[in-house]
């Protein structure tokens, strides 16, 4: 029977409590939600140790945590902060030089520090269902506490590299077949501890450090290290590359002298720039959701109505599927329904082809799926996301209509990308009942979601659309009603930076490789002809008549318009594309563009790669300072995480506003009145650059919540 003692609990801190099962030690994590590894559970830990080692009544130790996981990784709360005594690579080999056996009891997850603590014990038992991964290199760094050194004299050089590299979590059975792991049992995982534990106590400690099942054919250790070497050499992001070194290092050195290795690269990739916005992505994300109407219960949602069966609405209807969530999908007439659900249809099928959803798990979504061809066919629905054509007359007469049947309290939302919610809210008689809930495409798989709200959105219905997007894995982010909300105003301002730069001299393909260059997947050109350039022209028609004839504006994507280009689907849009749809500059484009600038009395010059991605991202920051003075976004941050998951912005930079604050206030002030000569409405700096120039003040000090 397993006992133990407030006063040994309270001697180690309270985040672990030292419990006896007989001869048998059993130190237990105990520091919800996540069991982190944060002071108190790394100085509970030593204590144990010391307190299992000094006691002549105990012959072995088992380390397990209570609740939902085995420690998940680090604490978050202490990135980016010198590490407070014990650190966990001491508190790691103070568990490795146990005389007596340490054995780690894993479930539920083992990430990054938890896996490393669990690898300096002598023998590790997970539960089937646990998972273990070292995902430090999502965050810009690698294990620190001997991961790189011990992983791979378990499984290997290749294995190792994989498992840190690609940072993907494996599960318990894929992690005992490689040598992570000594076993896996279903259920009862501390008695199965224990009982290990009372076998294995007469045979002493088993130190990782000591093992070399991976090292066995040093030469194909070698290969494995070479190689990886090969793939990431002249990567953007020095983590990779520093993995690899530390790995060859476990070959070559000494333990002591490989620790030590490790911890210079770790401390080197710490202090680089792309850990530092890797960091602040990360933080970023969980702080989105943290919007003035989260505590407010939300309505209920069971029953979702999607309208229109095109890519985002079937996107859509697939994602609230997959949730769990019923759906009724209704389109305009018997034939673009059936379109519709033949959409969701293959959407399934390919979820089903690569494993990612099951034959039964199909069936069970296509018996939640209904189809309607009226609005009065969604009458029961608790919400229901419209997502048809982007028109502002089309969208309300679908409102008005859902108006007078839905029930009362159920939710109406807009997908638009750009129309003004307000008014929208303001055609139906119920306007608190109306959101907008803006889906990327493709809908179900993109993870931003902007909830749009409205000047007089229910509190509770804002809610929804929280519970909504955490129910469908989805990044929320908050906003308030302007033309393009947070994400496509920005990204209008992106694009405006780089027609200008095409129409003052530089190619259109030199601007996409200098900002594929700074990260982005692909350029602004590519992506234009990705979503079709008929989308755009109809919003900037449909503000014409806003338009300031004394400024400047470039009218070359018009013409590209009128001339029939609309983009890839179209085989030409700002490039011609082959059947391969690989984009071809087309010397039809470069004349539009030449009998643009003649019509403009432009003379081409030259531009270098930097000064692209000055002006491009520089104009994305402004913007981004402009919707945070008008109250459209929440916090700088907010406005870098749908930059970041929406529009492809290099997660290491952080986004724009983080981009900013590296830059500096100064710096980017003086670049943007440079360029606000030519053009005061894009890159005229926002007030808040003077703000922060003289308060010492960074957009960083802005990000509340």
């Amino acid at each position: 029977m397993i006992t133990g003692g407030n006063g040994m609990t309270e001697a180690l801190g309270g985040a672990v409590r030292y419990e006896r099962d007989g001869e048998i030690a059993v130190l237990v994590i105990a520091s919800p939600p996540v069991n982190a590894l944060g002071r108190a559970v790394r100085a509970g830990l030593v204590a144990g140790i010391d307190a299992a080692t000094a006691d002549p009544g105990v012959r072995a130790v088992v380390i397990r945590a209570e609740g939902r996981t085995f420690p998940a990784g680090a604490d978050i709360s202490e990135f980016g902060k010198p590490p407070a005594d014990p650190w966990l690579p001491e508190v790691c080999d103070r568990i490795e030089a146990s005389p007596k056996p340490v054995i780690a009891a894993i479930h539920g997850t083992a990430l990054g520090g938890g896996l490393e603590v669990a690898l300096a014990a002598h023998y590790r038992i997970a539960l089937a269902s646990a998972r273990l991964g070292l995902p430090e290199v999502t965050l810009g760094i690698l294990p620190g506490a001997g991961g790189t050194q011990r992983t791979p004299r378990l499984i290997g050089a290749e294995a190792a590299l994989k498992l840190m590299i690609s940072g993907k979590p494996v599960g318990a059975a894929e992690a005992q077949a490689m040598g992570l792991i000594d076993g896996t049992v279903e259920d009862d995982l501390t008695a199965s501890a224990v009982a290990l534990a009372r076998e294995l106590a007469d045979s002493g400690p088993r130190p990782t450090r000591e093992r070399r099942e991976g090292m066995r054919d040093p030469a194909g250790y070698e290969a494995a290290v070479a190689a990886a070497r090969k793939t990431h050499a002249g990567g953007r992001l020095p983590g990779p590359a520093r993995i690899v070194d530390c790995v060859e290092a476990a070959l070559l050195l000494p333990f002591e002298q490989g620790l030590a290795f490790e911890r210079a690269a770790f401390e080197e990739l710490v202090a680089s720039p792309e850990a530092a916005g890797l960091r602040h992505a990360f933080f970023a994300e969980r702080r989105a959701a943290k919007m003035p109407e989260a505590a407010t219960p939300p309505r209920a949602f069971g029953h979702l109505g999607v309208i229109g069966g095109g890519f985002m609405g079937a996107g859509i209807a697939h994602a609230a599927l997959s949730a769990g969530l019923s759906v009724t999908l209704m389109d305009r007439d018997r034939e673009a329904l059936g379109k519709g659900l033949e959409r969701i249809a293959r959407l399934q099928e390919r979820a089903v082809a690569t494993g990612r959803m099951t034959e039964s798990g199909r069936e069970a979504d296509w018996a939640r799926l209904s189809g309607a061809l009226e609005p009065a066919d969604l009458a029961q629905c608790d919400l229901v996301i419209e997502a048809v054509f982007e028109d502002f007359d089309v969208k309300a007469d679908l409102l008005r209509s859902l108006d007078a049947v839905l029930k009362p309290g159920a939710i109406m939302a807009t997908n638009t990308s750009y129309l003004n919610v307000d008014a929208l809210a303001a055609v139906t008689g119920r306007p608190g009942d109306v959101i907008g809930l803006h889906f990327f495409s493709p809908a179900h798989v993109m993870r931003l979601l902007e909830i749009v709200v409205g000047a007089e959105t229910a509190p509770d219905v804002v809610a929804t659309g929280l519970a909504l997007a955490k129910r469908l894995g989805k990044v929320p982010v908050r906003a308030g009603v302007c033309d393009g909300f947070i994400g496509n105003r920005i990204f209008t301002a992106y694009r405006a930076a780089a027609e200008f730069a095409v129409e003052d001299g530089a190619t259109i393909a030199q601007v996409d490789a200098a900002l594929r260059g700074f990260g982005f997947p692909v350029g602004p050109f590519q992506v234009s002809d990705m979503a079709g350039l008929q989308i755009s022209w109809a919003r900037r028609k449909r503000l014409a008549h806003l338009r300031d004839p004394s400024r400047r504006y470039s009218a070359i994507a018009d013409l590209l318009c009128e001339a029939g280009r609309f983009g890839q689907a179209a085989g030409k849009g700002w490039y011609c594309y082959d059947e391969d749809r690989k984009p071809q500059e087309d010397p039809e484009v470069s004349a539009i563009i030449e009998a643009e600038r003649a019509a403009q009395g432009i003379v081409a010059r030259p531009f270098t790669d930097d000064e692209i991605v000055l002006r491009c991202v520089g104009a994305m920051a402004n913007e981004g300072a402009r919707i945070l003075a008008e109250g459209i976004a929440q916090r700088p941050s907010d406005v870098d995480v749908v930059l970041l998951f929406g529009y492809g912005f290099p997660r290491w930079e952080g986004g724009p506003m983080h981009w900013a604050d590296r830059i500096g206030p100064l710096a980017l002030r003086g670049a943007l009145r440079k360029f606000a000569g030519e053009v005061p409405e894009l890159w005229q700096p926002a007030p808040v650059f003077d703000e922060m120039v003289r308060d010492g003040t960074r957009f960083a000090d802005l990000n509340t919540g």
